[in-house]
This record gives C-alpha cells, structure tokens and sequence, in this order.
C-alpha cells in the first residue's frame, strides 16, 4: 500500500508572503519521507468541503511545475482536472511539460468536472453532464495519442485538432488517472482508457470495484492491469496518536483491494505529521 499526498488548502498561517517557501517546505518534506505521491486540486475556487470560496486556491499546473524544482522522486499530479477547464491539447502539453521537468514523474489525473460555480466565476464553459462526460471521453482519446507521439489529425464531436503535435515527448508516458465513482460512464472510462482509478472511501467501494471488473471484462482489459487508488485523508497527529487507526484503515483497503491511498494531511504546513507518517505509517503499509 502507498501512501500520497494531496495539499488542497493554502490558507497557512504565513500566508501568502511564506505559501511559497512553505510549500517548497511540505514537498521536499513530502519527498523524503517516502511518499508516492504529490498531488494538488485542480480547482480555481476553494471547495465548500475544505473551506471558504474566498480561500487562496493556487492554480494546478503552474504549482505542479513549482513542485517539480522542489522534489526528486514524488510523483505529481492532480486529483483531479476538470477535462472542461482546458482544451484537451492544452492539457497535454502541460502534463508533458511537468513531465519533461520532473525527469518522467507527471501523472495526468482527470474527471468530467462538477464545480459549476467557479466555472462560472470564470467564464469558464460548463456545458451538462452529458456533454462533459463526452468531452472527458474526448479528451482522454487526444490525450493518449498526444503522449504516444501521434501527431494525426483530429476530428471529434467537440474537439478538431488539425495536428496534435507534442514536442518535446515526455519522458515516460504519464499514467492516466480517472477520478470519479459512476457506474456507467466514470468506470466504464477506466476500463477503456485509463491507467489508474481514483474512488472515495464509502460503505459502496466494494460494489464500485466489482462495477470496474466487469466493464473490463466488456473491454477485453486485464482489472489488474489498473492501479487502483483511493481518497483517504492521512490524520496521525504531531504526536501520532492516530496511527494505529490509519494503519487499520490501509489493511482494510488493502485487503479490498485498494494499491494507494491520496489524501489531505491536516495542519501539513508543521511538517510534523509528514515526519510522522514517513517514520511510522509508511514503512508499515509498504507491506501491506
């Protein structure tokens, strides 16, 4: 079991005169102490989950690249891009970007998108649930072809791209992460294009996870051939009093069938609970 990191809040005590060392500070924390992953949202409001709209909320890509310069070995990414907030050539050339810059770690992590407000907030297009998912489609199919160095044209329902050159190629493909639980179209998407899955922790995981193995019998696609990772928030404490309780939730998964865990990892600007986790939580669930 793997355990990554996702920094979803940057309204630390600093503030915005410090969020940049400080988070130069979580990532190489991050870094060293054996995480497998780094990752940041991909949102341009904050989310009522996490905290106010009025929030600081650094935007995705040009974090992941400050990340990069920061870490050597984590590999980065969000969870997850909204496949609506950038034309799908745009995107490839991003992830490519930070892969490029990362020596090969870049992830592409990606969704239909959900968070209207900000959409709008922004002039951002947020057409309807069905459309999005056929745009999330699209863009998966430029997306894999951009990566692999085919630069032939285009011609899709909502994207033309006359040539969908990507160069330079990245270093090593980036893995295609899909976030999201919906039976017929989210997983189905796994099994047909993705490398990895993200699924929340809910009583329904089980059932999620044999939803996903049947699609890929559809699809002639080998279930194990999919990294599946989890959302999991990491809370072990400055003193680690919550250990104990987040290795038996990593068994737990474990057991279900779950590879990695990603999640937020309260008061992460301390750096004490990266300490924490990298010392007593990792080591453990490397055995898992």
């Amino acid at each position: 079991m793997r355990i990554g990191l996702q920094v979803p809040d940057f309204s630390w005590p600093g503030g915005n005169a410090t969020l940049g060392a400080d988070l130069a500070a979580v990532a190489r924390t991050a870094d060293d102490a054996g995480f497998e992953f780094l990752a940041v949202m991909d949102h341009f409001f904050q989310i009522g989950g996490v905290g106010p709209t009025e929030d600081p909320m650094l935007e995705a890509y040009t974090t992941l690249g400050y990340l990069a310069a920061h870490t050597s070995r984590v590999k980065l990414l969000t969870l997850v891009t909204g496949a609506v907030y950038r034309h799908p050539g745009i995107l490839a050339k991003q992830v490519t970007t930070v892969d490029v810059l990362s020596a090969g770690r870049a992830w592409l992590g990606i969704g239909a998108a959900w968070n209207q407000e900000e959409s709008a907030g922004l002039g951002i297009p947020f057409p309807p649930v069905a459309e999005r998912f056929e745009r999330l489609e699209e863009t998966l199919q430029i997306v894999k072809r951009m990566f692999a160095g085919d630069d032939e044209p285009f011609t899709g329902r909502h994207y033309q791209l006359a040539r969908p050159l990507n160069s330079p190629a990245p270093v090593s493909r980036p893995p295609i992460m899909i976030g999201g639980m919906g039976e017929k179209k989210t997983l189905r998407l796994v099994a047909q294009y993705g490398d990895a899955c993200n699924l929340f922790v809910t009583p329904d995981l089980p059932r999620k996870l044999d939803v996903l193995r049947e699609h890929c019998a559809r699809e002639g696609r080998d279930f194990d051939s999919i990294y599946r990772t989890a959302y999991l928030p990491v809370k072990v404490g400055a003193d680690g009093s919550g250990v104990d309780e987040i290795l038996a939730k990593l068994r737990e998964l474990s057991d279900l069938g779950i590879q990695a865990v990603l999640g937020s990892v309260p008061d992460v600007y301390t750096l004490r609970p990266l300490e924490v986790i990298g010392s007593e939580v990792i080591p453990v669930a490397d055995g898992f």
